[in-house]
């Protein structure tokens, strides 16, 4: 298993966390009080730079959440935090020294 995704296969996986957020009816609106976002801007906001790696975020900063989202969709939690990683504005600490 590679230790980065790939910037294609971490959008990929965003946007799969993304619609799992939308489908349940408690996780969507924790998400859109957090971000600040109407439910009908959410298309709009996910071709936003770092939008995608704040899904990710949110889906990594809850436990029982991210058990759920990879157990749903066959998927190694460490590949999530792989994923927040190689997507604009995931990794604030690395960005915030080049």
């Amino acid at each position: 298993m590679p230790a980065t995704a790939s910037p294609h296969n971490a959008e990929a996986l965003a946007i799969q966390a993304l619609g799992f957020v939308a489908a349940d009816p408690v996780l969507l609106p924790r998400f859109l009080a957090l971000t600040g976002i109407e439910a009908t801007d959410i298309r709009r906001a996910a071709a936003e730079p770092g939008f995608l790696a704040g899904v990710l975020t949110f889906i990594l900063a809850h436990e029982p959440t991210l058990t759920a989202f990879c157990e749903a969709r066959d998927i190694d939690p460490a590949a999530v935090g792989r994923a927040q990683r190689a997507l604009p504005g995931g990794d604030e600490h690395d960005q915030a020294s080049t």
